[in-house]
């Protein structure tokens, strides 16, 4: 990981907030884009050509005016001696081509380089614009490639808010610097001509100016450097918002049952409070900057009335110069204050680069062999864990010098407490996490010598904790597999016990689902997870707490269902009822990532062991909710 870590408003560890006082990587950072502008350099290309003909079409429009109008035709003072860049004779070769008075050609002529200058200006703005999408849509395409890729250890770690900020407003941020560098590019090149078109009529009034060009460069270098902060700040927190939205309005219902929103609120109010106190630093800043740099383009005119007057009254310039020193005084201030204010953009795509390709380069993945095992067609189903040792990241063992090896076609329930490591023992199996060589086999084969895409065609987990997508019922069943055909999905659901409630609904397969599902209910929901994983027809079968959002008749009708489904089939049950896995061939019992106890249920509550004390406390607890549910119902 290249970029470093620093803590967020309430010291949880967000891993792209970066420093951006990194002048070397944001350089590179930003050289880096190349990769993906490369395929468009053509439209760059051809945007700066038409940013050229754009400026040199808005140097010729002042020059009609101030050489040709005032000086040529208004004040019969033309002086061959001060370059007019052949306008003089284009405007007197169309008057005595058209036969009309010379005021007239010149309009003409000036309506001709007004409409040039708007027309290759707007074309110069989409190319470079369109350039920019292209390029930052591939860029996009790419880091939401990575991030798909990227272990579930990752976002163990980190907030699923901040990737979506990632891939969201920092590419954003980038289009407004590419956007904003490409406009800039567009005011130099007619200041450029400008000041060489200034130097060549009059260069002791040109010189004489500079001063408050200068002047007005040293306003905008102190502003910037003293708002860049604040700046810093405003992304920092708008970062964090929109973090903090994401992750509560996800959990709504989690925050309103167990009555977070004051807290959530509180927290929300902290973060936007720092933001409205950085947003109005920068609005008290903006609002001394903005007078002062209009009026020092006032005191610019009033410098060239000035000086350019007595030059005029000395006889050595002539007052069309003057008045196109005039014109021009626009071209010279506009590109130094739009450089003032890009470097807000800059500012903004400097912590979205380091972002960027903080996350592009994070390079946590899982382990993939390079000339991995393939998996037998016919899988038996066998697994083997051999003093097997897990943990994550940070430190704390989960699993403890874990033996056991689960038969082909047998039904395996898993038991314990909460915590004792049921769920990693399934996550373990699905690769979703590297184990140490030589202590997980799938058929006699080392789980870290099979490609993981391979593992997870073979087994299929459901999961209590599951998601439906945007899209009917039939492409949240096949996701995508084209393996998976309607007939598949309907036996599926009629194997599971689905397809009464779907062929129910208004399109029956074809029903598009609303948001996370919410037209069906939680237990329509759980079922449409069972039928995915059956129509996948997978050879080894997890259930991690599957039916707990099923109510109690659906779950019957379901239990009846997987004797069927397990048959000759590899499975594994998680399970905190234990009246739902009582059928189990054996149940492993675990305790602080140990295994302390195995045997069916008869075997194990013989022992009077720890399932047994575990399986009495939970038919106690259900007892006492059955008494208090019927006192409630007779009061």
């Amino acid at each position: 990981m290249t970029s470093s870590k620093t803590s967020n408003i309430f010291g949880r560890l967000d891993p792209f907030e970066v420093s951006i006082n990194k002048p070397n990587s944001f350089v590179s950072n930003v050289w880096r884009l190349r990769h993906w502008m490369a395929p468009y350099r053509w439209r760059i290309a051809l945007a700066l050509l038409f940013a050229m003909l754009s400026a040199t079409s808005a140097v010729l429009i002042p020059v009609v005016v101030s050489r040709v109008v005032v000086d040529g035709i208004l004040m019969h003072n033309y002086r061959t001696d001060l370059p007019d860049y052949g306008q003089t004779a284009l405007i007197q070769w169309l008057a005595t081509t058209l036969n009309t008075e010379q005021i007239i050609a010149a309009a003409l002529v000036g309506l001709l380089w007004v409409l040039l200058w708007s027309g290759f200006g707007y074309a110069f703005r989409s190319q470079l614009s369109y350039a920019a999408l292209l390029g930052l849509s591939d860029l996009r395409r790419d880091l939401f490639a990575h991030v798909e890729h990227l272990p579930s250890a990752f976002y163990d770690r980190v907030m699923v808010g901040q990737v979506l900020t990632r891939i969201a407003n920092d590419i954003e941020s980038l289009s407004e610097l590419l956007t904003g560098v490409g406009a800039l590019a567009g005011e130099l090149i007619p200041l450029i001509v400008a000041v060489s078109v200034m130097l060549s009529l009059d260069a002791m009034l040109a010189v004489k100016l500079s001063p408050l060009m200068l002047f007005v460069a040293g306003v905008i270098v102190i502003f910037r450097l003293y708002s860049s902060s604040i700046y810093q700040v405003i992304r920092a927190t708008l970062s964090r918002l929109n973090e903090h939205l994401h992750e509560h309005l996800s959990g709504i219902e989690i925050v309103q049952m167990s009555g977070r929103e004051a807290l959530s609120f509180q927290q929300y109010s902290a973060i936007n409070q720092a933001n409205k106190v950085a947003e109005t630093k920068a609005i008290m800043a903006e609002t001394v900057y903005n007078p002062i740099i209009d009026n020092i383009s006032y005191l610019a005119i009033a410098s060239i009335l000035w000086l350019g007057g007595q030059h005029v009254l000395n006889q050595t310039t002539t007052l069309g110069s003057v008045v196109l020193f005039l014109q021009f005084s626009d071209m010279l201030f506009r590109p130094i204050v739009a450089l003032g204010d890009q470097a807000n953009a800059v500012f903004r795509a400097a912590a979205a680069c380091e972002r960027i390709f903080g996350l592009l380069d994070w390079k946590e993945s899982l382990s993939v062999p390079l000339q991995p095992i393939p998996l037998p067609e016919g899988l038996e189903g066998r697994i083997e864990f051999r003093d097997l040792n897990f943990c994550y990241e940070n430190g704390e063992t989960v699993i403890r010098h874990f033996n056991f090896t689960v038969a082909p076609g047998e039904n395996i329930a898993i038991v314990g407490p909460t915590g004792s490591g049921k769920t990693t023992l399934t996550r373990l199996i699905c690769r979703f996490y590297d184990v140490p060589e030589n202590s997980l086999f799938i058929d006699g084969i080392d789980i870290m010598q099979i490609d993981p895409a391979q593992i997870r065609k073979r087994v299929g987990i459901i999961f209590q904790d599951f998601h439906l997508f945007p899209g009917t019922v039939y492409d949240n069943i096949a996701l995508g597999n084209p393996t998976i055909t309607r007939e598949d999905a309907r036996k599926a659901a009629e194997l599971i016990q689905t397809l009464d409630f779907i062929e129910a609904l208004p399109l029956g397969f074809d029903t598009v689902l609303e948001d996370r599902g919410q037209n069906l209910s939680q237990g329509q929901r759980q079922l449409l997870a069972f039928t995915r994983v059956i129509a996948l027809n997978p050879e080894i079968l997890i259930l991690d707490e599957a039916t707990a959002s099923i109510d109690p008749e659906t779950e019957a009708a379901i239990q009846a269902a997987l004797v069927k489904v397990t048959a000759n089939r590899t499975s594994i049950t998680i399970a905190h009822r234990l009246q739902t896995i009582r059928r189990a061939d054996r149940i492993v019992v675990l305790n602080h990532g140990q295994l302390v106890e195995v045997g069916n249920h008869k075997e194990l509550m013989l022992r009077n062991g720890f399932y047994k004390t575990l399986y009495e406390a939970q038919l106690y607890k259900r007892r006492r909710e059955n008494t208090s549910s019927r006192l409630t119902q007779d009061v």
